[in-house]
């Protein structure tokens, strides 16, 4: 009973602040989530085909299913929607569940992405203070700093890329700094088999595909690998500046000033001006803002912005809210790019 009040003040919230509802289709196709999350991700679904042949699978996000909705729908204009109900997903401990269930709010289409970021955190932050919890912390982060905080480090372009797209992972990704800071890269009898790799496949048909990529591609693929540099002369110096960005916390308010004396220090060339963020004060005393540089590594498909509301449950700190902009989704899914950000509430 207490959860399905909580649901009730959680939708009032959101509706006042001018989102539709929408329903969503409970079964996707499995390459669109396959196209979004590879092939270790297939474990997780509930998928069977249907007398076409095709591979289909209970839905295992909303968010997903609600992007795709406005991709087919060849919706133009912005839309501000909401959605509740069950996601499934397989586990492999006996704490998860198999169902969970959620409620989420988006804008899509936005043109204004600063005015819509800042719809989407003062929507979470009504919906805590309508629900009755009386103290909260927003953590904001920022992806796209992250990745600009790489691109400007004097490391091999192939490390760059390493660690963008690992950010997510954070023990691989931890195992990587280890690498870079150590001078040291993968097996060299790895290395040895790919330059062998390469020579055999020199030898065959370039239009000959494999996976999906002919041999022309892969043969791109593997050069590049080859040339590119292993070793960064500077492994040391900068997997302590990367480590040190990522432990950044601070007051929102004085985020800017922060992160700027720590680029000023470590000679990299950026700036945050004080209107960088969405937002960077707010005026009731029982909602703590904060900058913290590592938010969000849980979920992959943030692109920028990304943020996370913590309460107080039973003495424990709990996060409630959790969102985010995701601008590349709908491109990773096989669409046309959409702008588009939101948020999710997990009601389990």
């Amino acid at each position: 009973m207490k959860l399905i009040k909580l649901s009730d003040k959680i939708l009032k919230s959101i509706k006042s602040r001018g989102f539709k509802q929408i329903n969503l289709e409970p079964v996707l196709e499995t390459k669109y989530i396959l196209q979004r999350s590879g092939e270790n991700f297939k474990r997780f679904l509930f998928s069977f085909h249907d007398l076409n042949g095709n591979e289909l699978c209970l839905r295992p996000d909303l968010t997903i299913s609600s992007v795709l909705r406005y991709i087919k729908n060849k919706t133009k204009n912005k839309e501000k929607v909401f959605y509740s109900g069950e996601a499934f997903r397989k586990t492999y401990t006996k704490q998860e569940s198999i169902i969970k269930n959620q409620i989420g709010y988006e804008i899509l289409g936005s043109n204004n992405k600063k005015k819509d970021d800042q719809d989407i955190i003062y929507t979470s932050l009504k919906i805590i203070k309508n629900s009755g919890y009386k103290k909260s912390k927003l953590k904001l982060g920022n992806v796209e700093l992250f990745n600009l905080v790489i691109d400007k480090l004097n490391i091999p372009k192939r490390w760059k890329g390493r660690l963008k797209r690992h950010y997510w992972n954070v023990k691989y990704f931890n195992d990587l700094l280890k690498r870079l800071e150590t001078n040291s890269d993968i097996d060299p009898i790895f290395v040895e088999t790919d330059k062998t790799r390469f020579q055999n496949m020199r030898k065959d048909n370039p239009n000959k595909v494999i996976a999906g990529r002919t041999f022309k591609e892969i043969l791109d693929r593997f050069e590049m690998k080859i040339k590119d540099p292993r070793r960064s002369s500077k492994g040391k110096k900068n997997t302590k500046i990367i480590r040190d960005f990522l432990n950044i916390k601070c007051s929102l308010d004085k985020a800017h000033k922060v992160l700027n004396s720590f680029f000023k220090k470590n000679k990299i060339n950026i700036v945050v001006g004080k209107g960088y963020f969405p937002i960077n004060k707010n005026k009731d005393k029982n909602i703590e803002l904060e900058f913290s540089a590592s938010n969000g590594r849980e979920v992959e498909f943030y692109s920028s912005m990304v943020f996370s509301i913590d309460v107080k449950i039973k003495s424990k700190s709990k996060t409630l809210v959790q969102g985010g902009r995701y601008d590349y989704l709908t491109s990773d899914l096989g669409f046309k790019k959409v702008s588009a950000v939101g948020a999710a509430i997990n009601m389990n």
